[in-house]
């Protein structure tokens, strides 16, 4: 392959006007260019063709394997998720029923310390959540 070179501005005579046939020469210089670089661009096509295949296979064989892995760690998850989420919907329910209870029982005492939230002595204890 050649070296392309800049093409020569078109020479203008003294009258300042440039000549017909530069202008003409520059334009068939700039199109054997784009022509070279046009080829170029296929070699390079057809030479990568084969090694993009081999890499585009591989990347396919590493997706179907982190999908087999991905399968049973996501159904760990989620079975892991259902047992959390019955846990906190548990203790959410105890919580609220303990709040009413407390409520209720500073509703009934006209003390101002029970209204305050002091802790009643006659209040029966609280039950406590079972162990997870």
């Amino acid at each position: 392959m050649t070296e392309p070179t800049a093409p020569e501005p078109a020479a203008a005579p003294e009258g300042g006007e440039p000549q017909p046939g530069a202008a003409s020469r520059a334009s068939a210089r700039a199109q054997e260019w784009l022509a070279q670089l046009q080829r170029m661009i296929e070699e390079v096509a057809r030479e990568a063709a084969p090694t993009i295949r081999e890499v585009g296979a591989k990347a396919a064989e590493l997706t179907a394997v982190a999908a087999e892995k991905a399968g049973p760690i996501a159904q760990r998850a989620a079975h892991a998720t259902g047992e959390g989420g019955t846990k906190l919907a548990e203790r959410a329910r105890h919580l609220a029923d303990e709040l009413r209870r407390e409520e209720a029982a500073a509703s009934e005492s006209p003390e101002p310390a029970a209204a305050a939230g002091a802790p009643d002595s006659t209040a029966a204890p609280a039950e406590e959540p079972p162990p997870a």
